[in-house]
């Protein structure tokens, strides 16, 4: 599928701006916690960005996947002892960083190459298309990334009634990097662009 490259620059927008706002997150933390939280989020959102620009503005060199592959490996590892030690959230970015070897890995064992077809489809190379990766891994993924999004997205519906939610009461201003449901929309948007990049394998 070699379809038109602005599908590919929406998902570079949207997933470097959500990196951005993660590193504003990691600044504002409170907790070393929550601070590499943050900084894994930025790295998956500005990862996930250069994986989904478009094929004219930068085809990756041979090597270049495989960078990816080790980079997110070693991203899954250090979320797999996060979440062996603290749990939360942590699980969650595992599942991310293994989404992001695996269209890594699919587009390196595309035939011909990395690269070998001109053309993004929806901001992955055509080679991962070509590929099609594992179609019940894929599936997984699908499902996984659909049920998060769903879930996060009911998050940010306004609760109303005795089950509102209280806002902070504090004298200071709340930063733009301590913001609940930034992070939560930072997080949603995330997922909905690994659906668009798992749907273009």
């Amino acid at each position: 599928m070699h379809g038109p490259a602005l599908p590919g620059w929406l998902l570079v927008v949207l997933c470097g701006a959500s990196g951005g706002y993660c590193l504003l997150r990691m600044r504002a933390g409170r907790s070393g916690a929550e601070r590499r939280a943050a900084g894994g989020e930025a790295v998956m959102g500005f990862g996930m960005a250069l994986m989904a620009l478009p094929a004219a503005v930068l085809t990756p060199p041979e090597w270049g996947w495989a960078v990816y592959a080790v980079v997110f490996g070693c991203a899954a590892l250090l979320g797999l002892r996060g979440a062996v030690l603290r749990g939360g959230h942590h699980l969650h970015h595992v599942v991310g960083s293994l989404a992001m070897v695996y269209m890594a890995v699919a587009m390196a064992a595309a035939p011909g190459g990395p690269g070998a077809h001109g053309g993004h489809g929806a901001g992955h190379g055509g080679a991962a298309v070509a590929t099609g990766g594992i179609p019940v891994l894929t599936g997984v993924l699908l499902a996984y990334f659909g049920v998060y999004v769903l879930r996060s997205g009911a998050r940010l519906v306004p609760v109303t009634g005795a089950g509102v939610r209280a806002e902070p009461t504090g004298g200071g201003a709340v930063g733009v990097g301590t913001r609940g449901e930034l992070a939560l929309v930072c997080r949603l948007s995330m997922g909905l662009a690994m659906l668009a990049m798992l749907l273009s394998l």
